[in-house]
């Protein structure tokens, strides 16, 4: 056997050191289907203590780009590559302010698990297996932030046959789940999900899936009418009236019929959707419409609720759903006997959970460590996603 200190002596080269014990601090960084910008956090692990949490909105040309990028366009590739790489700078601006906040120089953190904008999600068609495309730019920002990156979080999902979609459920079981009590977690963002934890008696594993449209649509709506990028806390939608037949033509959409595992995203539910359907109702009052389309969010959870955990006795909400009264209540009144309320009441934000779920992920990929659960997007069997880009 060759005496490497030995020769190093020798040669006058200096030995190597030892490497240092890893860190201890991970970030998580996500931008999601309301495309109103990066939600980041900054954790201290395993016990998950948030150090600092920051908020950056998109500037407003990347935010129309993104939009635009959601659907087939004219000379796509050129400027989803300018928009991947002006994503990967509001991200590396979110993380800059992290470790302002925190007081951490950037050799304190890990990783950071950066999921990326999906701007096309299509598992299972075409081959069977499909596609799903997370705009990103995880090189540059590794260069940008001289941190390991973690990211294409969904692929390796989707090679095995998944849905790559939800994600988050197994961050819900690990942080959420309560043994004595089947719990449901519901992310309210652009596109609504939830993830079904099952009491342990009931022997059934953990699910979850896409419901259907979250505040994509509401905000969408919104933004046409009132000139605002939302409907700032429900207040114009709770002023207006639910149309029953409008209400009944959204909900006609085959997509809620479906048997999970099932994801969906603006691929489906995006304003040329929303208005073949409203083609036949032409005098419906758009205050009328955003209270319609309240009560569509409202009622695609309920049902998936009602009819595949109805014995959830807690409903829990994240995302920025829970920011619009009205929504909330309006989910609160189709789940009777249930005790409905945010993440706050376990002791998270609920505009820190997506974010938290990121940082979690990356610690699991670096660990070689399933970060999916197959009963939930029905892939061959639990897998590690992520893919590393070194700092």
């Amino acid at each position: 056997m060759t005496d490497l200190s030995a020769q190093d002596a020798r040669s006058g080269a200096t030995a190597p050191s030892p490497p240092s014990p890893p860190s201890s601090h991970y970030i998580g960084l996500m931008s999601g289907t309301s495309l109103d910008g990066v939600d980041g956090v900054l954790v201290a692990s395993p016990g998950g203590q948030v150090l600092a949490e920051a908020y950056i909105a998109f500037a407003q040309p990347l935010r129309e780009t993104l939009m635009v990028l959601q659907a087939p366009s004219d000379n796509e590739l050129h400027r989803e590559a300018l928009a991947a790489n002006a994503l990967a700078r509001h991200y590396a601006e979110c993380v800059s302010e992290l470790l302002a906040k925190a007081g951490l120089p950037a050799s304190a953190v890990t990783a950071i698990g950066a999921h990326g904008q999906t701007i096309r999600h299509r598992p299972g068609e075409f081959d069977g297996v499909g596609y799903t495309r997370q705009l990103n730019a995880p090189a540059l920002l590794a260069e940008l932030t001289g941190i390991d990156v973690v990211a294409d979080l969904r692929s390796r999902d989707v090679a095995a046959g998944g849905q790559g979609a939800p994600l988050v459920p197994a961050y819900h079981q690990a942080r959420f789940a309560e043994a004595g009590e089947t719990r449901v977690v519901c992310n309210l963002g652009g596109i609504s999900n939830v993830t079904i934890l099952p009491a342990a008696a009931t022997g059934r594993p953990v699910s979850g899936f896409d419901c259907g449209p979250g505040n994509a649509l509401l905000d969408g709506w919104a933004a046409r009418h009132l000139g605002k990028p939302y409907d700032d806390g429900g207040a114009w939608g709770a002023s207006g009236r639910v149309d029953e037949a409008l209400l009944a033509a959204l909900l006609s959409e085959p997509y809620f019929t479906q048997t999970p595992p099932k994801s969906t995203g603006r691929d489906l539910f995006h304003a040329a959707w929303l208005d073949g359907k409203l083609a036949a109702f032409p005098n419906v009052a758009p205050v009328d419409v955003q209270a319609t389309l309240v009560a569509l969010t409202a009622q695609c959870v309920a049902n998936d609720v009602l009819g595949h955990a109805s014995d959830c006795r807690s409903f829990y909400a994240c995302g920025g759903g829970t920011r619009n009264a009205a929504l909330m209540q309006a989910i609160a009144e189709r789940l009777p006997g249930v005790s409905v309320a945010t993440t706050q009441a376990l002791g998270v934000p609920p505009h820190q959970v997506e974010a938290l779920a990121f940082a979690w992920l990356a610690e699991r990929c670096l660990a070689r460590e399933p970060g999916n659960l197959p009963s939930v997007t029905g892939a061959k069997g639990p897998r590690i996603l992520g893919a590393i880009y070194p700092r």
